[in-house]
């Protein structure tokens, strides 16, 4: 919202891209949730323990790793400058996934493959 208010070169087309790209992502990773119904790795690994709760009960894709990629790579196309350090903040949300004993490796890379599909659709609409 800061951006829209006070940055005028990208910050309301920013805005727009990153709800359209919610908007798209959020119906989407439901529906794989349910179509896939993956067991978490802490309850299907016996000698795996969760250090967080999780959210529901199915791990592919991973949500958080969705939407993390998804805002890296919108902060990438409109913000060139912070594409480094926006991919490695995504890059570290999806490992501490894993390190959580919430997602397998695969449900990271589904997730990551996830955010960065819906925002390159969403930029190549409204971008």
């Amino acid at each position: 919202m800061l951006l829209w208010a006070f940055e005028p070169q990208h910050g309301e087309l920013f805005l727009y891209t990153a709800l359209m790209a919610y908007a798209l992502e959020l119906p989407v990773y439901v529906v794989l949730k349910k179509m896939f119904k993956r067991p978490r790795p802490c309850d299907f690994l016996v000698n795996l323990t969760a250090h967080v709760t999780p959210s529901d009960k199915f791990s592919l894709p991973s949500g958080h790793t969705a939407a993390a990629w998804l805002m890296a790579s919108i902060v990438a196309h409109y913000y060139p400058p912070f594409a480094l350090l926006a991919y490695s903040w995504a890059a570290l949300i999806g490992l501490s996934r894993v390190l959580l004993g919430v997602h397998y490796p695969s449900d990271v890379l589904a997730g990551t493959a996830l955010g960065v599909t819906i925002a390159s659709l969403s930029i190549s609409i409204l971008g």
